[in-house]
């Protein structure tokens, strides 16, 4: 990144630690978080509009949308996470793969399926083996974005359904009785007034997903992890950059920074909580109102 790092070899003391803490593969290393946040971004509202779903689903007077939600709900959540996690990706991968292959390669003759290896036409790979690489990365990402979404759905669904039967009924029977139809009690009733109830689960499954950014590496995506794992070991002469395992202090960093995710989680978390108990007949819409007097 500097010039005077061209010859690492000649360099000591705070100049090497600077060039060594630029480097391409450091730089790398900068660059997971960014991949992890990413992460939490997109797959917090895709996992939500999951539950949401299923919730709905478990909730519907549909006797098989009922049970598909239900099944949903309890399947996943039954399933070991890594297990899930390793399993649904390739299952998912190879059936893209397959569904591509039966459009694009119809008079292919030879089995794709050949004892354990699983082969379809070049023209069927996704992405293609001529792809540049940044297509390879983010196709990664989007199966790491739906594996997270799916687990963590189903627990978000859990928590939503029974937040929506913690909602008195007194109060739907009044919005009822005022002449709103069933959608509009759901919309302006039932949905405000369950995430008072759900916002304490959904806060620690915010957390757990925080805690399982880790398994990115089970997805073939490189992680901060990975990178302080790969960067953290015993490096021999041989490098540009020698040195004995510092893998304690490399993860010692990400202990630190992931306490720091979670503590400005919780601040977050928190005010969002108070802001929603705000004028609600629970305990602790009703500790507000006497800590106000």
């Amino acid at each position: 990144m500097f010039s005077f790092c061209a010859d690492p070899k000649a360099l000591e003391g705070f100049g090497w630690l600077l060039c060594y803490l630029t480097s391409g593969k450091h730089l790398g290393f900068y660059t997971s978080f960014l991949t992890v946040l990413t992460l939490l971004a997109v797959t917090a509202p895709t996992a939500l509009a999951f539950g949401f779903g299923g919730a709905m689903a478990a909730r519907s007077h549909i006797a098989p949308v009922s049970w598909l939600g239900k099944i949903y709900i309890v399947m996943v959540r039954g399933v070991p996470d890594i297990v899930f996690f390793m399993f649904f990706v390739i299952a998912l991968d190879q059936g893209i793969e397959w569904m591509k292959h039966q459009v694009v390669c119809p008079d292919w003759k030879e089995p794709i399926r050949q004892g354990l290896e699983f082969r379809v036409c070049p023209q069927a790979k996704v992405p293609l083996g001529s792809s540049s690489q940044i297509w390879h990365q983010l196709y990664g990402f989007a199966l790491a974005v739906f594996t997270f979404s799916i687990v963590f759905g189903a627990f978000a669904a859990n928590v939503l359904y029974g937040a929506m039967n913690a909602v008195p009924r007194a109060q739907l029977e009044t919005a009822e009785s005022y002449g709103m139809t069933p959608r509009q009690v759901f919309r302006r009733i039932l949905v405000p007034q369950m995430w008072t109830y759900a916002l304490p689960g959904l806060s620690n499954l915010w957390m757990i997903l925080i805690k399982a950014t880790p398994l990115l590496f089970l997805l073939g995506v490189k992680d901060i992890v990975y990178w302080a794992r790969e960067l953290g070991s015993a490096k021999t002469q041989a490098y540009a950059y020698p040195h004995p395992d510092w893998r304690l202090w490399y993860f010692l960093f990400l202990l630190v920074a992931y306490l720091c995710m979670t503590r400005v989680s919780e601040i977050l978390l928190g005010r969002l909580s108070a802001r929603l108990n705000h004028g609600q007949a629970t305990a602790a819409g009703e500790a507000m109102r006497r800590a106000a007097q």
